[in-house]
C-alpha cells in the first residue's frame, strides 16, 4: 500500500473523528434510577445538564438513600455517554482499535 494513500486515509479518519466528537458533545442522554425517582441529563462531554428528583425520593429520615440514588443516576448517565461515544466512534473507525484513542468500549 502506498504511504501517501495511507496518510490520506488517516487524515480523512481524523477529520471524521473530530466531526463525530463535535456532534457527540451536542447530544444528550437521560438516565433514571429507582423507577424514575431520580433522573439526570448529561451531554456528550459528560457534563451534568439537569437533575430531577421526585418528591417521594425525599425522606428526611433517610437522606443517605437519596444520596445513593443521585450517585447511581449520575453513574448511569456516564455509562450511557460512554456507550454512545463508543458506538459513534466505532462507526467512524469501522471498529478498529486505534492506539492512544482510549475510547470507552473500544479495545
Amino acid at each position: 500500500m502506498d504511504i501517501r494513500m495511507l496518510m490520506k486515509q488517516a487524515q480523512q479518519m481524523q477529520a471524521k473523528m473530530a466531526k463525530a466528537q463535535e456532534e457527540l458533545a451536542k447530544k444528550e442522554v437521560e438516565a433514571e434510577v429507582a423507577g424514575g425517582q431520580v433522573k439526570v441529563v448529561m451531554d456528550g462531554k459528560h457534563n451534568l445538564k439537569s437533575i430531577t428528583i421526585a418528591p417521594e425520593a425525599m425522606d428526611p429520615d433517610d437522606i443517605e438513600f437519596l444520596q445513593d440514588l443521585v450517585v447511581a443516576a449520575v453513574n448511569e448517565g456516564v455509562r450511557k455517554v460512554d456507550e454512545m461515544m463508543a458506538e459513534q466512534m466505532g462507526e467512524v473507525t469501522g471498529g478498529m482499535n486505534i492506539p492512544g484513542l482510549n475510547l470507552p468500549g473500544m479495545g
